[in-house]
């Protein structure tokens, strides 16, 4: 009586540790690219500050994003508001703030229903400043 409780308790031990087997229906992300190189850009050049992250639903159900968060408060994502249909594509906005001089690496987070729930997307490049402050020039005073 003891080894069949113990191979009951056993059992059922497993069965709550085992992880779920995986959708094979979930919604999935086929990305263009993970990554966008801004190349060298201009500061404060707007035309310039946004880019997109395409996409298409690959998965067999509708993809919904929950959240997209930038790493600081100069990348601001926007994503879709609607259900992205199996087939169908979408884009994530990407904007950064172009008025930072010198070189830059920045993420965006995006959480979804997808087979990935949590994908990391890049965004990189250099703003230049085309006007730079030139120094003001220190004069060495005399002792007197």
């Amino acid at each position: 009586m003891f080894s069949f409780a113990g191979a009951v308790m056993f059992a059922s031990a497993q069965d709550a540790t085992a992880t779920p087997a995986p959708d094979p229906n979930a919604p999935e992300f086929k990305w263009e690219s993970t990554t966008i190189d801004y190349g060298t850009v201009a500061k404060g050049d707007e035309n310039n500050a946004t880019r997109y992250f395409k996409f298409t639903n690959t998965g067999k159900s509708p993809l919904i994003i929950s959240d997209c968060r930038g790493s600081c408060g100069c990348t601001v994502p926007q994503c879709p508001k609607e259900p992205i249909l199996p087939g169908k594509g979408g884009e994530i906005k990407v904007h950064y703030d172009i008025n930072r001089v010198g070189p830059f690496t920045k993420t965006v987070t995006v959480n979804s229903n997808a087979k990935s729930p949590n994908e990391t997307l890049k965004i990189t490049g250099t703003v230049n400043d085309p006007n730079p402050t030139p120094a003001t020039p220190v004069t060495p005073t005399s002792p007197k």
